[in-house]
């Protein structure tokens, strides 16, 4: 008889033999900054989580730097009035995204390594990630042209890593020609390379003020019940020269995680979304669960399933958990 107690008898033994482990230099921690120069707004749905102003972001980022937290992933939130049926506030040299990467670059150069979320949907007056055809189709030939014009001004202002989540098809062959062809050899794309229609994402738009204002993104997001052509698009942009994959959302999505992870040599990230993350906080408020152990294991499950990146509102928790080890 195999005694497979031997292995548990004590946490001595049991972390000597323990297959995965965190390690906070997995984690990235989503922020997002208003067009403001100080301004701080706490999000009803997603407790400690906060739309910034420029003072706050700074402010946010030496924060995440005491604990050892040294990867952002970057978001813009626009005001409504600022917003307009191709989001060319997001491709403007001036505009919101372009200047906050400028900001936190000059304060921090490469203490902060920021990696920029490439879309429109926060951008747009009709919250689509593009341009919209005459139907009210995402327009995906057209809404490429303008994720160019974006990327090459995140790379202007000395962006880190570009990470598009638009889900359009070809965007990773085309950023990265546009990419190389301007001497932007080394930024790296983590592709949102399957990013699923997900009913995961509702406290998400609202701090990003990004909810499409008719129809959905079914037509351009993945359908939920597919895992076969998940794993088709994130080979697909392996092909086109993404350097890391990405699933979107993370917990409900770990087979498809597993699969990519046994077909790819790349680096699989995972994004743990909103509303996985606001069930979370709502079940602790409710004193339903050991909080911070099932936190842990959440994690854990992501790397069992082959992720070796992590992006979660959870970071500086998780943090302050693993410091704490």
């Amino acid at each position: 008889m195999k005694r497979f107690k031997r292995l548990r008898k004590n946490n001595i033994i049991r972390q000597m033999v323990q297959e995965n482990r965190l390690d906070i230099n997995e984690l990235i921690y989503p922020l997002f900054v208003v067009d403001k120069a100080s301004f701080k707004k706490e999000i009803s749905s997603m407790p400690n989580v906060f739309q910034l102003g420029f003072k706050e972001l700074l402010e946010e980022c030496r924060e995440c730097l005491k604990l050892g937290i040294n990867k952002i992933l970057l978001f813009g939130v626009l005001e409504d009035d600022k917003k307009d049926a191709c989001g060319s506030d997001a491709y403007n040299e001036n505009g919101l995204i372009s200047r906050a990467i400028k900001a936190i670059k000059q304060e921090f150069k490469d203490d902060i390594y920021l990696i920029a979320d490439l879309c429109f949907c926060e951008y747009t007056n009709h919250g689509h990630c593009g341009i919209l055809d005459e139907n009210g189709y995402l327009d995906n030939d057209k809404s490429l042209q303008i994720s160019v014009k974006q990327a090459l001004v995140m790379a202007q202002a000395g962006v880190d890593m570009i990470a598009p989540s638009s889900m359009l098809d070809g965007i990773i062959y085309t950023l990265r020609k546009a990419l190389d062809e301007n001497s932007y050899y080394n930024i790296p794309i983590m592709a949102y390379s399957t990013k699923f229609a997900s009913a995961f994402y509702g406290p998400f738009r609202e701090v990003a003020q990004s909810t499409p204002k008719q129809g959905d993104r079914k037509s351009y997001q993945m359908d939920v019940a597919n895992s076969k052509e998940a794993l088709l698009e994130s080979l697909e942009d392996e092909k086109q020269g993404a350097d890391i994959l990405m699933v979107k959302p993370a917990l409900a999505f770990l087979d498809v995680v597993k699969d990519i992870s046994n077909h790819s040599k790349l680096p699989i990230a995972v994004y743990n979304v909103s509303g996985e993350y606001a069930m979370l906080k709502n079940a602790a408020k409710q004193n339903l669960i050991d909080y911070d152990r099932m936190l842990i294991e959440i994690m854990l499950s992501f790397k069992r399933a082959g992720a070796s990146i992590i992006i979660t509102y959870h970071a500086k928790e998780l943090a302050l958990i693993l410091g704490a080890k």
